[in-house]
C-alpha cells in the first residue's frame, strides 16, 4: 500500500509556489519498516533575483527536512526507550510479586513445621523420666 500526500502552497501574493509530495512506502525487504520519499518543486515568478529566491527557498526545504527525519528519529528512539522502560517496571514489580509470595510461603512452611512439630510433642508418649512414680 501506498499513501501519497500532495500538498500546494502559494504566497508572496502568489509570485511563490511550493509543490510537495511525500509519499509511504512499505521497505522492499522489512515489513516493519516504512520509505519516505519527499518532493518539493519551487517556482517563484514575476520578482527580481527568481533564480535566487528559487534556490534560497529550496535550501531552506532542504533543511528543514533534514530537521523533520531528526524529529521522527528522535520520537522513534524515545518509543523505543519508553517500551524497554516499560518492559523493565513490569519485570521489576513481577520479581517483587515472585520475591513476596516466596516469602510468604517460606514463613508459611516455617509455621506449619512448628506447628507439626509441637502436635508431635503432644502425642508422642512421655519419657519414663518424666512421668511421676505412685
Amino acid at each position: 500500500m501506498v499513501m501519497v500526500v500532495l500538498t500546494m502552497v502559494l504566497t508572496f501574493c502568489n509570485h511563490i509556489a511550493v509543490d510537495e509530495t511525500v509519499r509511504y512506502t512499505p521497505h522492499p525487504n522489512d515489513p516493519g519498516k516504512t520509505l519516505l520519499q519527499q518532493e518539493a518543486v519551487v517556482t517563484v515568478s514575476g520578482v527580481p533575483l527568481t533564480h535566487y529566491m528559487e534556490e534560497l527557498l529550496t535550501s531552506k526545504i532542504c533543511f528543514n527536512s533534514g530537521m523533520g527525519r531528526q524529529a521522527m528519529e528522535w520520537v522513534i528512539e524515545k518509543l523505543h526507550l519508553e517500551e524497554f522502560d516499560d518492559l523493565l517496571t513490569q519485570t521489576v514489580r513481577q520479581f517483587d510479586d515472585l520475591t513476596s509470595k516466596t516469602r510468604r510461603g517460606m514463613d508459611d512452611l516455617q509455621s506449619a513445621i512448628k506447628s507439626f512439630d509441637e502436635i508431635h510433642n503432644l502425642t508422642s508418649s512421655p519419657s519414663s523420666q518424666s512421668m511421676p512414680k505412685f
